[in-house]
């Protein structure tokens, strides 16, 4: 049986005996082909099995069906989270999902280059566009949508986490518990999730006419580690809250650790909340209370709006807020009395 997968266009075109650009607009059913000259290429097109490439096709009148998103890595539990939701909504409408690590600006700016110049891919899912720089390698006039973060400009697409509500319900949680003395660990604060929830975090503090503490506010880079740290520099202060507001998990089992290592009792002695709902968080001691965020929804709903940019260039720009989802477990318990 003969091995169709090695047969290529200028096999056709030998077999033919017509040039392999004859070849091409055949496949590409254009209409400056003679029916003679059409017929014999399609006659030798199955008597040697070819089967043209689709992408090749779809790339040939503008189109590869591919969509790509690129990410600052691709195994953090939330950026695998929102791809693989993305990846389901883009296969439902006939596309395919390229995904790509960019661990800094520059590589970033090279990917984008690739992707766009060569029009390798019609579309953009950028996720954490604030890392650094690398919102201002983003192109003009070619479909992006932000997945996680808001824009700054009117000018794409978005799906974000409601993250003011999210540091309010947070915060308002510690509170209603009886904690007065609240400290926060925030993720880097060039980006706009970590922004938003601090402004939650005030809010609710004004609500409750309690003033923010600028020694329990301490910036850290999403990392358990960066949560560890964070709890040990309170503690070698000797100034530590009775409740901490994590801005994600990561940060808060950083902090669990800590509390342990210190000889802390969670809740009784501190509580702790975080957000994101990650696989460890109701595995962690004590199960972490968390603030869920849908990472799959997001990615979902971001594939669509790519699609939509896509299909309708004309389309007005979206940005769309969902809502996130307390969970509660047992690092978070009352204030004591002497707190």
């Amino acid at each position: 049986m003969a091995n169709h997968s090695h047969v290529t266009i200028r096999d056709v075109a030998a077999r033919a005996g017509v040039s392999h650009q004859t070849v091409s607009r055949v496949i590409n059913d254009s209409d400056r082909v003679l029916p003679v000259t059409r017929a014999k290429v399609e006659a030798a097109i199955a008597e040697l099995g070819y089967r043209p490439s689709a992408i090749a096709r779809s790339m040939a009148i503008g189109r590869t069906g591919i969509l790509a998103c690129i990410a600052p890595g691709l195994t953090d539990y939330t950026f695998a989270s929102l791809i693989s939701g993305a990846e389901i909504e883009v296969r439902k409408h006939g596309y395919f999902l390229l995904s790509a690590s960019a661990p800094d600006a520059h590589t970033f700016a090279a990917l984008i280059d690739e992707l766009v110049s060569s029009r390798r891919a019609e579309a953009i899912m950028v996720i954490n566009p604030y890392a650094d720089d690398r919102h201002t390698y983003l192109p003009v006039d070619f479909p992006v949508v932000f997945a996680g973060a808001r824009p700054r400009e009117d000018a794409m697409n978005s799906v974000a986490l409601d993250d003011i509500t999210v540091g309010f319900d947070a915060t308002e949680h510690l509170l209603n518990l009886g904690h007065t003395c609240l400290g926060m660990i925030t993720g880097p604060m060039e980006e706009d999730c970590s922004q938003d929830r601090c402004q939650g975090f005030t809010n609710a503090l004004a609500a409750h006419k309690i003033i923010s503490q600028p020694q329990w506010t301490i910036e850290g880079d999403w990392s358990a580690r960066s949560g560890y740290d964070a709890m040990m520099r309170m503690a070698q202060a000797n100034n530590l809250p009775s409740a901490i507001f994590a801005q994600n998990d990561l940060m808060a089992v950083g902090i669990l650790r800590a509390a342990r290592d210190l000889g802390l009792a969670i809740p009784e002695q501190l509580s702790v909340i975080g957000v994101d709902d990650i696989l460890m968080a109701a595995y962690s001691a004590p199960p972490l209370t968390t603030i869920k965020q849908d990472f799959l929804m997001i990615g979902q709903e971001a594939a669509k709006l790519l699609i939509r940019a896509i299909e309708d260039p004309l389309a007005p720009r979206q940005h769309l807020v969902l809502p996130a989802e307390m969970l509660l477990r047992r690092s978070t318990g009352p204030a004591r009395p002497d707190q």
